[in-house]
């Protein structure tokens, strides 16, 4: 696994009542969040990015709001014309 040094201002931390370790961690899984959201990352690859399970990276996606599904409207209206 590859290593990523960042620097943060001390305020980062305070805001979010996290230490480092903690901020570090929610970091990987707010940007796994995203990139899933944006389509870029399957669920199974956030949730290894996140460094959660499956199960923990969908719950993180409740959380964060965002939908467990990655199904566009005209995903679904296709999809519903081919069950026809």
């Amino acid at each position: 696994m590859t290593q990523l040094t960042l620097e943060m201002p001390e305020s980062a931390f305070a805001s979010l009542h996290k230490e480092p370790r903690e901020f570090a961690q929610e970091m990987r899984i707010a940007a796994a969040v995203k990139w899933y959201e944006l389509g870029r990352f399957s669920q199974g690859r956030a949730a290894e990015v996140a460094g959660l399970t499956r199960a923990e990276f969908i719950d993180a996606l409740s959380r964060y709001r965002v939908s467990p599904f990655q199904y566009t409207e005209e995903e679904i209206v296709e999809e519903l014309r081919d069950d026809d």
